[in-house]
């Protein structure tokens, strides 16, 4: 076994505190990467403080994580010591399946084996990127462009790609009208990708702070959710609206900005179900929907897009020892707009 060490979590009260363990021995057709950065997701903190149920500890939280390959399996054909790499929110998945076969390996129809808080399919349990190092196979390593800030590629391996997939999916672009509600971790990455797209983006957000951030970011316009009036004035006009919000919140004055056959597709994953009233969808023949995180081949043609068009997240670089000061400010929406941690500031094992 491989020795790592990181900060882990212990149970769902207590706070993450340096902890040593073992990670599987590479195979052939693995890489173990040196890690240089990890970002810090809103779903870590759900996990660790088990918001979602069925939390596994001790967990090291983490998959937002990029670093350079410290030794490459004999088999390994995409990597070599040295190179830039990055692993996202999945290690393995069954392969075989429709879903894996397209390439759509998150919906894997065995389940795909989560980077952290997951037992892989021999029932091991798997710890993340909040450490010095990762096993992975390559199949689920992504190449990193040199041409980018390195720390702020991080958090492209969650919520750039979070958001990036289904706005592809619906094909945000030239002529259509995209809306983007929360402006935190997922929505300033969702704003620069539907600006980049060539969309009409309207930022939604309850902050008027952040009104001129978005601006800056390619918002065409700003809507203050909390204002009825503005709210009611962009009713009916959406073909595509993106909910990043991670907090609960009513979905049906979103739902109620959709044109005909509009759609609005959640990824924020508040900790409780949302309401819906059937109306909301009735009228303009609304759909609802959500995406995980994009493949394999999609999440490598984001990091491509992102190094052709000079994208990374807005981060706040953080030493590890303040986690705990981190995951308040995370909850409280004060980050702009992602915390990176800098492994160079673990402890040594």
């Amino acid at each position: 076994m491989m020795k790592s060490h990181g900060y882990a979590a212990h149970d769902k009260k207590s706070p993450l505190v340096p902890f040593s363990f073992e990670r599987r021995d590479p195979g052939p057709n693995d890489v173990v990467i040196e890690i240089a950065y990890c970002g810090i997701c809103h779903s870590d903190i759900h996990q660790v403080r088990d918001e979602w149920g069925g939390s596994i500890y001790p967990m090291v939280p983490g998959h937002e994580i990029v670093g350079r390959v410290a030794k490459a399996g004999s088999g390994v054909k995409k990597f070599k010591e040295g190179d830039l790499v990055g692993v996202g929110v999945m290690v393995d998945t069954c392969r075989v399946c429709e879903a894996c076969k397209a390439s759509m390996e998150p919906y894997c129809t065995k389940g795909m084996v989560g980077t952290y808080n997951a037992r892989d399919y021999q029932g091991e349990i798997m710890y993340g990127g909040y450490a010095n190092n990762i096993v992975v196979d390559e199949r689920y390593a992504f190449t990193i462009s040199p041409k980018l800030n390195l720390a702020a590629v991080a958090p492209l391996l969650c919520a750039g790609i979070t958001t990036y997939s289904p706005l592809r999916h619906w094909n945000a672009g030239p002529g259509k009208k995209v809306g983007i509600v929360g402006l935190g971790g997922l929505g300033h990455m969702a704003l620069k990708f539907a600006h980049s797209f060539g969309a009409h983006v309207v930022q939604f957000t309850t902050s008027e702070s952040k009104a001129s951030d978005a601006k800056k970011l390619g918002a065409d316009e700003v809507v203050i959710s909390k204002d009825p009036d503005a709210m009611a004035k962009q009713a009916g006009t959406f073909d595509f609206v993106l909910d990043c919000v991670a907090a609960p919140h009513n979905m049906n004055s979103y739902l109620d900005l959709l044109a005909l056959n509009g759609t609005l597709c959640s990824v924020g994953l508040p900790e409780a179900p949302l309401s819906v009233a059937p109306f909301a969808i009735l009228r303009n023949r609304r759909s609802l929907a959500g995406s995980m995180v994009g493949g394999m081949t999609e999440t490598q043609q984001m990091l491509d897009y992102c190094a052709d068009h000079n994208i990374v997240s807005d981060i706040e670089l953080m030493p590890v020892a303040k986690l705990a000061e981190a995951y308040e400010r995370v909850i409280k929406g004060d980050v702009k707009y992602r915390f990176v941690i800098d492994m160079a500031t673990l402890p040594k094992g």
